[in-house]
């Protein structure tokens, strides 16, 4: 039995759709380890999450209520109107070359995209504009689309910030909302471009939270937002939204056997864009802190350090990994050095600020809740004996 794929949504048009991220799972289906309005102009991006009650909707002008529509269908429509004129339709171009002759072969993809701001950001996902040598943003309504400029890209979230030189008055931000307060059942909307074709809303059910899937780059996405809202090859980096139309969420993914929707929609939630936004606006991308550990190695009673980076936080703050051993060998008339690795005196990480750790992918987490130039204590093992080292964080 065939197991599902994960694929994102972004669609190629060469010879026909085609889905191209395709992520094996082989840990089961998901491999999963378990506002207020913002005033006009303002991303709703430039701090942190709201925390206080969500009071905001959208209030479209001029749309009065039908009173032959239910009030579930009133919603329905309210969302729509109040949120598409923010979503957009990125179209790619590419070129890639054959391998053996070299020849250059044109490919076009296409995306959603949601406007934040009234300077003209755009929101997306990176798998939707990498590698594109020219991207073009159609506003709705617009007769013409924008070329856009990519400012800021992190693929380890899969989040892409463009910029358009559009009117101010052409610009409609999508309204920011939060997603720490998301509840399993909630009922959320998604909008974007399925096979291209714009302004296309679905609607379903937050199926589950929390997941954990893999970005291009192999790290893991956490927090995941899971839905039944059916998503397709173009919905990628729309938005998801709530009753209110306001963003909870940019939809990244579906799980499917065929590329098409399945049932199984994710969408990056939107406190984490909240945090990487502002920095890829402001620096291109995401500033993390960084420890300068380069490799670890996994042991039943922590992390043995397997090499750091030279000048780095770690070594500055005397942390041992493997030691590179050279021997002379004489053999007959000939002798020459041989190199090994000695992991005999590395130390071994057991703990971060009093919390024990037990995997790599937990003590990259510990690393990225901080920033740069705070102090960390790593509890260590070393030849036996346990010492507490306090670590600078730098950045990277």
């Amino acid at each position: 039995m065939r197991k599902p794929v994960l694929y994102c949504l972004l669609s190629a048009f060469v010879g026909g759709f085609v889905a191209v991220w395709l992520v094996e799972n082989q840990g089961g289906l998901l491999g999963t380890t378990p506002a207020h309005a913002q005033p006009p102009g303002d991303s709703g991006f430039a701090g942190p999450a709201v925390s206080g009650p969500q009071s905001s909707t959208i209030r479209p002008a001029a749309i009065a209520p039908n009173p032959e529509l239910t009030p579930e269908e009133q919603v329905n429509v309210r969302v729509y109107e109040g949120a598409n004129r923010g979503v957009v339709n990125i179209l790619t171009r590419t070129v890639s070359y054959d391998r053996f002759f070299m020849l250059p072969t044109p490919g076009e993809g296409a995306g959603s995209g949601s406007v934040i701001d009234k300077q003209g950001h755009i929101l997306t996902n990176f798998h939707v504009v990498e590698g594109a040598s020219k991207v073009l943003v159609n506003l709705p309504g617009a007769k013409e689309p924008y070329e856009g400029e990519i400012v800021g890209q992190d693929p380890d979230n899969d989040v892409a910030i463009l910029k358009i030189n559009a009117p101010a008055e052409e610009l409609y931000p999508v309204p920011i909302g939060r997603s720490d307060n998301l509840r399993v059942g909630q009922r959320v909307f998604t909008l974007g471009n399925p096979f291209g074709l714009e302004g296309t809303l679905t609607t379903g059910i937050i199926s589950n939270l929390n997941r954990t899937l893999p970005s291009r780059t192999g790290h893991d996405m956490k927090s995941i937002i899971q839905t039944d809202a059916a998503m397709n090859p173009g919905n990628s980096g729309g938005p998801l939204l709530d009753t209110g139309g306001r963003m909870i969420g940019m939809n990244v993914a579906i799980a499917t056997k065929t590329g098409q929707n399945a049932g199984l929609g994710f969408a990056i939630p939107v406190n984490r864009i909240r945090q990487i936004v502002p920095q890829l606006i402001a620096h291109g991308k995401v500033v993390r802190a960084d420890i300068g550990i380069v490799a670890v190695k996994e042991l039943e009673h922590g992390l043995q350090i397997v090499e750091v980076n030279k000048g780095g936080p770690a070594e500055r703050a005397g942390l041992q990994g493997w030691k590179l051993v050279r021997r002379r060998v004489v053999r007959g008339p000939l002798t020459y050095d041989v190199e090994r690795q000695d992991p005999s005196g590395a130390d071994i990480i057991v703990a971060v600020d009093q919390q024990p750790v037990e995997s790599a992918s937990a003590f990259v987490d510990k690393i990225e809740e901080h920033q740069p130039g705070d102090q960390l204590v790593l509890t260590i093992l070393r030849q036996g004996k346990t010492l507490e080292i306090t670590v600078t964080l730098g950045s990277n």
